[in-house]
């Protein structure tokens, strides 16, 4: 099912969390919220679920308006950041609860979660109860628990923030897997940008309570609509450089992987190495460079020391120029840009 949210307005207490706010997400595609703590993804998805009032607007499921149903009502399954298990159930009684309770037949209950759980190899654990469980166990029964639902839009806020990184990296790829498998429509809040770039098939960037840029992970890193997007996106975060276009003050972005260090008797700009920090098979090497700070992704050689002297050579094809005092990009071209002091 596709999801439409139109000039939605979410108030809590006297602060507006949400004004205006129209969102489109396509049927089966899986749709990430990202932004930092506070800009508005999780109220979104609560909004969707049906988990708090709205203040105006509407949201449609399936062509459906919803706005004012129940959250039993919307053909949603909702997973948590908090596993929300019943400590006194196992497994099995845990996804089948609220199958129980709604009055399915026994049958259809044992076959649905006997689905889910060969989907998300939980056929071992049936027996178990959570305490009895890891953490990304745990979480696996709580995805079960909602795709027992069947349900045709499936919800997620920060699933996986609990967990540590090596099962962060496993359960993302089950989810990928999973949407793969299931083909239904997937709402995914996150603040962290190596999920929504792995997970995505569309990334919407929040800040404020708004919307700020939606597209493709690939668009939206290589396309930023703003120096927020730019900044918000990439580890390390875009680099800015303020300077000049044909006499026009503009303030230029460039990734770390598009910095190239060359001896400092090369032709180009010099920096000065303040920070190398290995990262195993590559390193960050931190710079100043009049007054801006870069950041340069090398060769995990070892041959970068603080207070080094190098020549920095950007790549200004892929290069990203943006209004210093809107901060939008703009079209002008990078290969004219010319480095301003701070």
């Amino acid at each position: 099912m596709n999801v439409s949210i139109q000039q939605l307005a979410v108030r809590m207490g006297t602060t507006l969390v949400l004004e205006n706010l129209d969102l489109d997400v396509v049927e089966g595609e899986f749709l990430v919220l990202l932004g930092p703590s506070g800009c508005g993804k999780s109220t979104l998805l609560h909004a969707v679920a049906g988990l708090i009032a709205t203040e105006a607007g509407s949201v449609h499921i399936g062509g459906r308006d919803v706005t004012w149903a129940d959250p039993k009502d919307r053909a949603i399954g909702m997973v948590f950041q908090s596993y929300a298990l019943y400590p006194t159930m196992n497994v099995e009684r845990n996804m089948s609860f609220g199958l129980r309770v709604a009055g399915l037949p026994k049958a259809e209950i044992a076959q649905r979660v006997a689905r889910a759980s060969k989907m998300l190899q939980l056929d071992a654990l049936l027996a178990r109860k959570p305490a009895q469980l890891s953490g990304g166990q745990r979480q696996r029964v709580a995805i079960g628990r909602a795709l027992v639902r069947e349900a045709q839009v499936f919800l997620f806020d920060e699933p996986l923030s609990n967990l540590d990184a090596k099962l962060r990296t496993e359960l993302r790829r089950e989810l990928k897997g999973l949407h793969r498998d299931l083909g239904a429509t997937m709402i995914y809040v996150t603040h962290d940008q190596v999920e929504a770039m792995t997970l995505a098939t569309r990334v919407a960037v929040m800040r404020g309570g708004r919307i700020q840029q939606i597209g493709t992970p690939g668009e939206v890193y290589a396309r930023p609509a703003n120096m927020f997007v730019a900044g918000f996106l990439g580890s390390p975060s875009m680099n800015f450089v303020d300077g000049e276009i044909e006499g026009r003050a503009v303030t230029l972005g460039v990734r770390p992987e598009h910095l190239a260090l060359r001896p400092a008797g090369d032709a180009g700009p010099v920096a000065e190495v303040t920070l190398v920090e290995a990262m195993g098979a590559h390193e960050v090497v931190w710079l100043e460079m009049h007054g801006h700070r870069l950041a340069a992704i090398a060769p995990a050689a070892g041959v970068h020391r603080i207070g080094d002297r190098v020549g920095v050579q950007m790549d200004l094809d892929r290069a990203i120029v943006f209004d210093p005092v809107s901060q939008e990009r703009i079209e002008l071209q990078p290969r004219a840009f010319q480095p301003r002091p701070r």
